[in-house]
């Protein structure tokens, strides 16, 4: 198992969000987490990344996150992409991407450059626009480049915050695909996500998470089958 959640109790000053959330993941899986707003989504992720504190246990790769801090979990592997993607708008793309670099740069990667080449490969417009301010680009674009970013560290694991958030339909496509290039290429995924559909349809696993809980879960296929599921968060959407 490459990360254990068991128990996990946070929320903001008083109002605990998430309630007793078990879950995991194993290497070289995706799994998708599906659920309505204010479910406890990203209230997730910021507790797996050390942002908020939080009660229970995380455990990736073998080791209890407990007491690590956010460039700790950073230097494990772990990498997030936050629904607002914090991008530096004043600097060019490349110059983004590089800063991504960090974790392999402190490691003393051999060749940690090269990751450059792997996101251009998979985003050939960030390529395109390198030299260009990441404030200047569009909604898909600051998307590609909040992920390529995050894929220069190497990461062991990939966690997505919305990742189709207010974008357009045939942009979502593309995310959707290159979520599914990066399972296909044994990167190990976390996804949060409101599109149910898209979500399970590129995932191994789902869990779907209510009022800081999970209160389903299974193999993606058969969540994506279930009647609950279907008439709740599948129906309205069109395929």
């Amino acid at each position: 198992m490459l990360l254990s959640v068991t128990d996990l109790h946070a929320g903001y000053g008083r109002a605990e969000v998430l309630t007793g959330l078990n879950f995991g993941l194993q290497e070289r899986q995706v799994v998708s987490v599906i659920g309505p707003n204010g479910a406890g989504k990203s209230t997730t992720l910021a507790a797996l990344m050390g942002i908020l504190p939080y009660r229970g246990r995380v455990v990736f790769d073998g080791q209890d996150l407990a007491g690590s801090t956010l460039e700790d979990r950073v230097m494990m592997g772990l990498a997030l992409v936050p629904e607002k993607r914090e991008l530096f708008g004043s600097m060019p793309v490349q110059d983004n991407l590089i800063l991504g670099g960090y974790r392999a740069m402190k490691q003393r990667v051999p060749d940690w450059k090269r990751g450059l080449e792997r996101v251009y490969a998979l985003f050939p417009r960030l390529h395109e626009r390198r030299t260009q301010l990441a404030g200047t680009l569009s909604g898909g674009e600051r998307q590609m480049l909040a992920v390529g970013r995050a894929l220069m560290s190497s990461p062991r694991l990939l966690m997505l915050d919305e990742p189709s958030l207010g974008l357009a339909p045939l942009v979502v496509r593309d995310i959707f695909a290159t979520i599914e290039q990066l399972r296909e290429q044994g990167t190990s995924i976390l996804l949060i996500e409101q599109n149910a559909r898209a979500a399970l349809a590129v995932s191994d696993y789902g869990y779907v998470l209510e009022t800081g809980a999970i209160a389903l879960q299974g193999p993606a296929a058969q969540l994506a089958a279930d009647p609950r599921v279907v008439e709740t968060y599948l129906g309205s959407q069109k395929s």
